[in-house]
């Protein structure tokens, strides 16, 4: 018994490594994705990261606000682009900016008579819902820069001396505070006043700051319109209908290769039927098969957590069509590649993995460094990512679709035409 036991296992270990495609893969794969998550997340001290995209609308263009939008372009964790508010707001809801920052007109003015108990400003924050970590990481960014922007100008600038005047002869004439409190707000305000007259030329970052927060935030998420909130179970969605369908795929490919192992594609060579027949008839019901999935994967997420098509209909029926074109010539492109079914199977689930990680089904795209972002547009998962979205809780219309129409059928075209030309019609 024990020597039928050992020769068992010498048998298995002997077929799995006397493959060496199957065997590099199993080695290859969790080394390549394990080494491309570190780099993405830091690595070992990796001081490259991408910048969180950031567009300010200054509708004050007051000496403070110039100063924080200086400040804020200073970060080495912010890319920051002058624009208006209202160009603003259209590229937040298209994805083509993450954060948006409104400064209102007369916030200099406001944020600095804030410190001293008046009617706070409120900075609008505009941000793209699925984002909402890096909105977090500007939130807490433009709160230290504010900060710092007013308490500089009120406490040294030419706006906060003028300010400090204003502010004393409005408390020498008001009796409704208290007296104990009217004095010392009174005694301040000439202390500060003494101060600035003795360092006419200081900075003003030995200051302390002020009294209280300057400013008051008012962030608000950008979706398809008002009153319709982020659903993330449409992301999510997206993503996994796209790296499952592509393992449709995967399946078709091997299929074809297993039918050519088993001998059974020589009966069907045999047969009176077209090498157009025999593909084409593949790539349909792969592309039947993957619309079918897409179909129910949203039809389940409407029913069960109310993920709605707030855009185009139609946009979205064409992505769905063309992604599943270019899921069934992405099979015919595995079979027409693959020997082995063992060894192929492993090769094609670590590109498709590869794919939807770029594509941005995983982690969110930001961490990514810059090059690596861009790059993601040669990656059809991307277009595909993007265009769902586009159609689900962004709510844009069929004009945002064609951009992923096109990649995705060229995509097709591309594949269909490398497989059909690279097929092995006879058996090796």
């Amino acid at each position: 018994m024990f020597t039928t036991w050992k020769a068992l296992i010498r048998k298995d270990l002997r077929l799995f490594f006397s493959n060496r495609r199957a065997l590099l893969m199993s080695v290859a794969a969790p080394i390549a994705i394990a080494s491309f998550f570190g780099y993405a997340l830091g690595g070992s001290g990796n001081a490259e990261h991408s910048k969180i995209p950031v567009l300010v609308a200054d509708q004050d263009n007051s000496a403070i606000s110039k100063e924080i939008v200086a400040m804020l372009a200073a970060s080495k964790e912010l890319d920051v682009k002058p624009s208006t508010l209202d160009a603003a707001r259209a590229a937040v809801r298209k994805g083509k900016a993450i954060v948006a920052i409104g400064i209102p007109e007369g916030f200099g003015a406001d944020a600095s008579k804030a410190f001293f108990g008046g009617a706070k400003p409120k900075m609008e924050v505009l941000y793209d819902p699925s984002h909402s970590a890096e909105q977090a990481m500007v939130a807490g960014i433009l709160t230290g820069e504010v900060m710092q922007a007013v308490s500089k100008e009120t406490f040294s600038g030419p706006t906060g001396r003028k300010m400090v005047d204003d502010s004393l002869k409005r408390l020498e004439g008001d009796s409704s505070l208290p007296p104990a409190q009217k004095q010392a707000l009174i005694g301040l305000l000439r202390s500060v006043r003494s101060w600035n007259d003795q360092n006419p030329g200081d900075s003003g970052q030995n200051s302390t700051g002020g009294l209280t927060m300057p400013y008051e935030m008012h962030a608000k998420a950008i979706t398809s319109g008002s009153g319709v909130r982020y659903n993330g179970y449409a992301h999510a969605f997206g993503g996994m209908g796209i790296q499952f369908i592509l393992f449709v795929g995967i399946d078709i490919g091997i299929g074809v290769l297993l039918l050519r192992q088993r001998g059974l594609w020589k009966r069907y060579r045999a047969a009176p039927l077209s090498r157009a027949t025999l593909l084409g008839s593949r790539a349909t019901s792969a592309a039947i098969t993957s619309m079918f999935v897409l179909m129910v994967l949203f039809g389940f997420a409407r029913l069960v957590f109310g993920v709605r098509i707030e855009g185009s209909m139609a946009g979205f029926l064409c992505i769905c069509a063309a992604f599943s074109l270019m899921t069934a010539a992405f099979g015919l492109l595995i079979a027409a590649l693959g020997k082995t079914p063992e060894a192929t199977r492993g090769l094609a689930i670590f590109v498709t993995l590869i794919m939807v990680m770029l594509g941005g089904a995983w982690v969110p795209a930001f961490i990514f460094p810059q090059w690596l972002q861009s790059a993601t547009l040669l990656v059809p998962t991307r277009w595909a990512m993007d265009g769902l979205d586009a159609m689900t809780w962004r709510g844009l219309g069929f004009s945002a679709a064609i951009g992923p129409i096109a990649v995705l059928t060229f995509c097709a075209l591309l594949f269909g035409v490398i497989a059909v030309a690279r097929f092995r019609w006879e058996e090796s």
